[in-house]
């Protein structure tokens, strides 16, 4: 039986990907879905591993799939695509980067992530989802009243923890290693999304085996804004 293993993004859960996923499942037939909640996120809030813990621990528990990662769940999901003996047969991407190639840029991105983690303990998940959801590259994510509700669930340690030790800032560049990653990928992102586009791109050229797909009208997050034919894409392309 093939198993699909689908990975959320930051402040998400497992929720966020419910739809997608039992469409991609029905539409290939005789597939298991794992939906996995994040360390610091969901029913893992507490979970402390960091990055690359997290991949280790999801190649041995979920074992053999293909793995579906938007944005922190597609840069876990790389980690575990290099894995030695790596259970990953198939890899989606969306919106995803293996990290920042730039010593200096890196450095101030894990401070900027430090400085996110301490606001968050100090205000609080709620009003911080409000400032978080209001930058420009979610201004085409729809309301989605159920999904908010489930960002909500999260707790200001379990993201505070996320973001220290899984944030873009804190995770070593794989932009040197992806070579090695010769599964079948396809790499995903939103038209409207100009910035992971062109990562897309990129990604694809240093992969042995890539297809990039754009999705017509979305933005960062388009498994959230356009699901439908997110599925769709995924399913055409397995």
């Amino acid at each position: 039986m093939r198993r699909l293993a689908f990975l959320h993004g930051f402040t998400q859960t497992h929720h966020h990907w419910h739809r997608v996923a039992h469409q991609v499942a029905d539409r290939v037939g005789g597939s298991a879905i794992v939906l996995p909640d994040l360390p610091g996120h969901g029913l893992s809030s507490t979970d402390d591993r960091g990055i690359d813990d997290t991949a280790v621990a999801l190649a041995s528990s979920v074992g053999p799939a293909t793995y579906v990662g938007y944005s922190m769940g597609g840069r876990v999901a790389l980690h575990a695509a290099l894995l030695d003996d790596s259970p990953v047969e198939r890899l989606v991407l969306i919106g995803a980067t293996p990290g920042v190639a730039d010593d200096a840029e890196r450095a101030e991105r894990r401070r900027l992530d430090d400085e996110r983690a301490a606001h968050i303990e100090q205000i609080g998940v709620d009003a911080f989802l409000d400032e978080w959801l209001a930058a420009p590259m979610f201004a085409t994510l729809p309301p989605d009243a159920d999904g908010l509700i489930h960002r909500r669930r999260n707790t200001a340690a379990g993201l505070a923890h996320s973001l220290r030790t899984a944030g873009t800032g804190v995770q070593p560049s794989l932009w040197d290693e992806i070579h090695r990653i010769t599964v079948p990928v396809l790499v995903i992102a939103g038209a409207l999304d100009t910035k992971f586009t062109d990562i897309g791109r990129r990604m694809t050229v240093a992969l042995p085996d890539a297809t990039f797909a754009s999705i017509d009208g979305a933005g960062h997050a388009a498994h959230s804004e356009r699901p439908d034919d997110v599925a769709a894409t995924i399913t055409r392309w397995l």
